[in-house]
């Protein structure tokens, strides 16, 4: 029985600097880096409990997830990260150099407020902030 999402890795070219970036720029725990001489790789760890999985199709056949399907198939597409002040963090975020998709934040799932980070300023991963709706 599956219990868990227990991570989700992203292939870097730079680790130091993907560390900085999750652990400085995203606020996230870091809990270090570890060689796994099996795979001849380091990884670095940064765990964040409560976690979904969020599977994503086109509405109407149409969209940027269509656009996405046709040009690269099924496959992993972004992560998304909660915060709880999504214009704070759009700005804090826009300060040190990030680029976004849109304007600015747009309607998202559950009545949350979203908005992407593009992934060259994430070593090709593409990158959600999600304020949930506030519950009176």
């Amino acid at each position: 029985m599956i219990t868990a999402l227990d991570h989700i890795a992203i292939a870097v070219p730079d680790l130091e600097k993907a560390i900085k970036r999750f652990m400085e720029d995203f606020g996230l725990p870091f809990e270090g880096t570890e060689e796994v001489l099996a795979a001849k790789t380091t990884t670095a760890f940064f765990p964040l409990p409560e976690t979904s999985i969020e599977l994503v199709n086109p509405l109407n056949g149409e969209g940027p997830i269509a656009a996405y399907l046709e040009k690269r198939g099924g496959g992993i597409h972004h992560l998304c990260f909660r915060t709880d002040n999504i214009e704070q963090d759009v700005a804090r975020l826009k300060d040190k150099g990030y680029q976004f998709i849109g304007d600015g934040p747009t309607p998202g799932a559950h009545g949350s407020t979203v908005i992407f980070i593009h992934p060259k300023s994430c070593d090709g991963v593409l990158i959600e902030l999600s304020q949930p709706a506030e519950h009176h």
